[in-house]
């Protein structure tokens, strides 16, 4: 199992719009079957930490290539430019979820 995150740099004073886009995308994917219950958390400035972030996270069992043959990738249009016009940067990372099977004995 793993945990996805894609993390979005927004520009000043934009991550709760982000969040709101980021969720909208969410639904679409979790609407076509493609994600697990996915997540949006944010900080747009009032927070400790980095300002100006959009977090969406999901759980999977496999990680897999959109470009996977038989895939049919859901149409995002309508949100994805809208958070790309708010967002400076935004990149992906995979960890996997540690369970009891996992386990190492020291």
């Amino acid at each position: 199992m793993y945990v996805i995150t894609r993390t979005y740099e927004t520009k000043p004073g934009q991550a709760r719009l982000a969040a709101t886009l980021a969720a909208k995308l969410c639904k679409v994917y979790e609407d076509a079957g493609q994600r697990d219950q996915p997540t949006v958390t944010f900080n747009g400035g009032t927070l400790p930490g980095e300002t100006n972030r959009v977090y969406m996270r999901w759980f999977a069992d496999t990680i897999e290539s959109p470009y996977r043959a038989g895939n049919t990738a859901p149409d995002t249009s309508e949100f994805g430019s809208k958070l790309r016009e708010v967002t400076v940067r935004n990149w992906i990372e995979f960890e996997e979820l540690l369970s009891e099977d996992k386990f190492q004995e020291s």
